[in-house]
């Protein structure tokens, strides 16, 4: 059974883009998670030297090796979006 909160957060994701060295593009990932996990996810993996995984809303699975990354820039949450995106 759905509660009205289940209903508010479906199909909200977050905008994650992810700079990334010696790239020419930056990485952009739209995640269900929040910005507050994406970046305690992003701390832990710098200050252990690991590695930032994050899951896209189709359910795919992105891994930057930490030392790698040059900024991490997440954005506000948005509802589902039908046609064309910029």
């Amino acid at each position: 059974m759905r509660t009205p909160k289940d209903t508010q957060t479906e199909g909200t994701s977050m905008e994650v883009k992810i700079g990334i060295q010696h790239a020419p593009r930056e990485l952009v990932v739209d995640t269900e998670d929040d910005a507050a996990a994406v970046e305690k996810q992003f701390t832990e993996a710098v200050a252990g030297d690991g590695v930032l995984a994050l899951t896209d809303t189709k359910g795919r699975r992105v891994i930057v090796p930490a030392n790698r990354i040059s900024y991490v820039e997440i954005g506000t949450g948005s509802t589902g979006h039908v046609g064309f995106r910029s």
